[in-house]
């Protein structure tokens, strides 16, 4: 199994990391608020507590944070995340859902690929699955599937494990600069949200016809 370090304490880190425990893998949350931080280690049981700004733990980095500040807290981590798989689950979506606040040839993915350290692998995923989803895990036998882009392969791969070891079901879609897609997705599932389904119940995935 994996060895996570997750950077947020909000509702997808909450998911991730539950389901990430129950999976077989070691887990450390870090968060700015250390009292939050211990407090949804507790409630989820068997997590350990990072301290914000260190180190982290983990072999792979889940970037749970919003989007607006995902960049800035890689800068602040720097050097402390040399050599790690980043995993980025944030959607660069504007406030009003009208588009995005990167640039229109990038993607949140590689704006914060630009601010890891060179040695750093920033792996886009998790993006298109809404907390509840992911927390609530596959239903009445349906698989939920977990998109992945990234430029290394070799990376790609212990992210492909980890996703399995959730029970889910992992599809590379090859590199980084297909994370602008993956967050149209994301911006996709808003509009549905908004539209048409009128909740967060519900997932994007693919089915194979024989």
């Amino acid at each position: 199994m994996s060895s996570i370090s997750i950077i947020g304490l909000g509702n997808m880190a909450r998911a991730v990391a539950g389901r990430a425990l129950a999976g077989g893998n070691a887990v450390e949350i870090i968060g700015r608020d250390q009292g939050k931080a211990e407090e949804l280690a507790a409630a989820l049981g068997g997590a350990t507590v990072g301290t914000a700004g260190a180190a982290p733990r983990g072999d792979i980095v889940v970037l749970a944070t919003p989007y607006a500040g995902a960049a800035a807290v890689v800068r602040e981590y720097g050097d402390a995340l040399r050599g790690k798989i980043i995993i980025d689950v944030t959607n660069p979506v504007a406030p009003d859902l009208q588009g995005f606040v990167v640039p229109d040839d990038s993607s949140g993915a590689q704006e914060i690929a630009k601010a890891a350290p060179d040695d750093a692998h920033v792996v886009k995923a998790f993006n298109t699955v809404f907390s509840r989803v992911l927390a609530a895990g596959p239903a009445e036998d349906r698989p939920l599937d977990v998109f992945i882009a990234g430029d290394d392969a070799p990376v790609k791969a212990p992210v492909s494990e980890f996703v399995e070891s959730l029970g889910l079901r992992p599809w590379d879609i090859g590199k980084l600069f297909m994370a602008r897609a993956l967050e149209n997705v994301g911006l996709l599932e808003l509009g549905l949200m908004n539209h048409s389904v009128k909740h967060a119940d519900f997932s994007l995935g693919i089915t194979l016809l024989d």
